[in-house]
């Protein structure tokens, strides 16, 4: 009986438990249906991505991987990488530097039969999962050889459709060709810095040696530079260049390569020893004269996330080769004169209907290093007067619809909170006058009444949308001057030249990657201002040019705007340089016409260089005048036309409110429509631009255009010019009061808000 119910209750527990195991069945089989339908998913996945793979051929393997530049009309400019590469064969790489390799970048490279390595992935995978960051890479030799060769390495192009076509390359040419053979187009197609391809290139470089004659230390440092080749730069970091070069000697002993007395006397090893002395590259005379371009090249095709070195592109540039030799040949042969030898400058030129950059200056007598100072771009100075259509004037219209013929007041000024009184350059306060007066003449005060009516927060935005950062809560004495460089100062004044519509100057047009994508990176602009806001700044700083502060840069005939700017030194400057008192530290132009825009800055490197005297003074509006008739001379002279949003009249000079003139008599003025007082209506139908008459309601003392020659007098020295922006940017010395305090609420004068004079030393390559 017993033996019965213990059979029931048996056969009962099996019931119970038979429902259980369909369940862990029915898992087990979903389970691997989904792994098998992820595995077919990812082999048709895999498929459709590596159908589209590009053919890599022989040729390209073994070939230099470099970029190269190109000019809008698809001329060969020149290639980023040396002109010279030492290939090496087979042969001649000796087996220490393959061992140096295989064992720090793919220790199974000759155990993988498949071209990609499935184990090295997972373990990078685990790495980097976790560190959380990409601490590992997974990618084999020949996985790298095809990046190098086929695409780019580029962060944002590291997508799963790109790592597809890579290991389907991969494997194609792990078929293909021998270890040794893929080793080989591996080793001389790397970038070694300096512009070097290659290691047989590097060894030659570094070490003027054959790879054959590189003893255990240089031979391990010249196979660890790849992984970042400008950051283990022996000449320039040799602490890092040395815990590269003994991870690698590490990693060899590690892999049974040497033995442990090698290892030991190759870290003892100086990183210096056997280096070549450190030299400037020879360069043809269009590299010399384009270096300041292509540095601005390759931090723009970096900036777009590209690697120019790695990437193997093609590039196309905005440059106008004709165009930057002849600004390279003005400052430098002596065309338009300087103080001195040592007297530097910074130029940028525009094109304002796309933003292209034609051509820039990085400075006079450039030394022959590649990526040097670029004065040009990097030179933020304080900019003047130059700063008041964008800061100032323009603003003013743009948001409270002055007109030129608003009335101004040139008085005695003292920084609110402060005793810091504000002077002009001649120490004088003229009253009432117009805004355009005050433009032309550039007088300071009221720059700084006009940036106070409009708000340094409302300008500083308006400034920052055409290219100008200036902090928004900067003091009032940012109205005569603010921290930019000739670039910026171009490109704003781009955005008056083409009718309120603002292009980032550029540098690089189209970038085409060896896989066959093109980017495009011209762009349609951005409206930054009103027409009208554009074509009244423009209307009065072509008065500027004609009787005002620029009369210097006056071209015969030509419609054409621009600005001065002059900055005087600091009373700290002038503490250590008495005699610099009565010069300026920094003088700009910035002028336009419809089809370029030239910002030019000129001062010293550094102040103990000397000052800016005679007629160096006169240097950037004479380099303006000489290189935008150059610009000019096959391109249609066309003005500025006036929009409907802006309304035109002869107005009795200072009238408050304005009253129209009768007659001949009274100046042209412009009014926002809509804003023009009761009475005045558009009179452009009488308008002649030849016949108008300069609003000069006071006795002006800017000098009459000139030819420079005529500066210099018979005995070959020069006179001193008699601009009337002496001081644009300078409180008088002696009125300033030292108090911090007062400084600090005033912001001090902008003259001392600029760099300090280190700029001069050159970049490390």
């Amino acid at each position: 009986m017993a033996n019965r119910n213990m059979q029931r209750e048996s056969r009962s527990n099996y019931h119970k438990r038979k429902p259980s195991r369909h369940i862990w069945s029915r898992i087990i089989k979903w389970f691997f249906l989904i792994i098998l339908l992820v595995v077919v998913s990812g082999i048709g996945l895999f498929a459709y991505y590596a159908k589209d793979a590009p053919n890599v051929s022989q040729d390209q393997l073994q070939s230099g991987k470099t970029s190269s530049l190109y000019t809008l009309d698809g001329k060969f400019l020149l290639s980023l990488g040396s002109e010279k590469r030492i290939y090496v064969k087979n042969d001649q790489i000796p087996t220490q530097l393959k061992n140096a390799i295989v064992s720090v970048e793919d220790k199974r490279f000759y155990q993988d039969k498949l071209g990609v390595d499935p184990v090295r992935i997972i373990a990078s995978l685990l790495t980097n999962a976790k560190s959380n960051s990409i601490a590992a890479g997974g990618s084999t030799i020949t996985q790298q050889l095809v990046k190098l060769t086929a695409f780019s390495t580029a962060a944002s192009q590291r997508t799963l459709k790109r790592k597809a076509q890579e290991a389907w390359i991969a494997m194609k040419v792990q078929r293909e060709y021998s270890k040794d053979q893929i080793l080989e187009f591996y080793i001389n197609k790397v970038f070694m810095n300096y512009g070097n391809y290659g290691m047989g290139t590097a060894a030659n470089y570094y070490y003027n040696k054959p790879l054959k004659k590189l003893d255990l230390a240089q031979t391990a440092l010249i196979a660890g530079m790849p992984n970042a080749p400008v950051i283990y730069d022996p000449y320039l970091y040799p602490a890092k260049a040395k815990y590269r070069r003994d991870i690698v000697l590490k990693a060899m002993l590690n892999n049974h390569k040497i033995t442990h007395a090698q290892y030991d006397q190759a870290v003892k090893e100086s990183i210096k020893h056997g280096l070549r002395k450190r030299r400037a590259d020879s360069e043809s005379k269009v590299r010399k004269i384009d270096d300041p371009y292509i540095k601005e090249v390759i931090n723009e095709v970096k900036a777009k996330g590209f690697d120019p070195y790695n990437d193997n592109l093609k590039v196309t540039i905005n440059i106008n080769q004709k165009a930057q030799n002849k600004l390279y040949q003005l400052a430098n042969d002596g065309s338009v004169p300087f103080t001195n030898d040592k007297m530097q400058i910074g130029a940028t030129v525009v094109d304002p209907t796309n933003g292209h950059v034609v051509a820039i200056l990085g400075g006079r007598h450039l030394p022959s290093v590649q990526l040097g100072l670029d004065r040009a771009v990097q030179t933020g100075r304080s900019t003047g007067s130059s700063i008041k259509p964008v800061l100032d004037y323009g603003p003013a219209i743009q948001y409270l619809n002055w007109s030129t013929a608003k009335i101004l007041d040139d008085s005695k000024y003292v920084y609110p909170g402060t005793n810091i009184q504000l002077y002009d350059w001649d120490n004088k306060y003229e009253g009432d006058m117009t805004m355009r007066y005050a433009l032309e003449q550039s007088r300071n005060v009221p720059a700084v009444k006009t940036l106070a009516k409009v708000g340094v927060k409302r300008a500083s935005a308006f400034a920052r949308r055409m290219g100008v950062n200036v902090p928004a809560d900067s003091g009032l004495s940012v109205a005569i001057g603010a921290n930019a460089s000739s670039l910026q100062m171009a490109g704003a004044y781009s955005a008056f030249a083409n009718d309120g519509i603002y292009h980032k100057p550029q540098f690089v047009s189209k970038i085409e990657t060896p896989d066959g994508l093109t980017r495009n990176y011209d762009s349609g602009g951005v409206r930054v201002m009103k027409k009208s806001t554009a074509y009244m700044i423009t209307d009065m700083l072509k008065g500027v040019i004609k009787s005002g502060s620029g009369t210097h840069a006056k071209i015969p005939d030509l419609y054409q705007a621009g600005k001065t700017g002059t900055v005087k030194y600091s009373e700290q400057d002038l503490a250590k340089y008495p005699a610099y008192n009565s010069t300026p530290k920094d003088s700009w132009f910035v002028g336009y016409t419809r089809s370029y825009v030239l910002g030019i800055w000129t001062g010293y490197d550094n102040l103990k260089d000397g000052t800016i005297a005679g007629i160096g003074q006169q240097s950037a509006q004479l380099m303006y005048k000489s290189m935008m008739t150059y610009l000019m001379r096959n391109k249609p002279n066309l003005n500025w036309q006036k929009p409907s949003s802006v309304i035109r009249a002869r107005i009795v000079k200072n009238s408050n409110p304005p009253e129209v003139a009768t007659g001949n008599n009274g100046v042209w003025q412009l009014f926002v429509r809509g804003h023009a007082p009761a009475g005045i209506s558009d009179d452009s139908a009488s308008y002649d631009e030849d016949d108008e008459e300069s609003d000069t309601n006071h006795q002006s003392s800017a000098t009459n255009n000139t030819n420079y020659s005529s500066a210099v007098n018979n005995s070959g020295s020069t006179t001193q010019s008699s601009s009337n922006e002496r001081a644009d940017n300078r409180q008088s010395s002696s009125r300033v009061q030292s108090s911090s305090s007062q400084q600090s609420s005033a912001n001090t004068n902008s003259s001392r808000t600029e760099n300090s004079d280190n700029k001069g030393q050159k970049d490390k390559e």
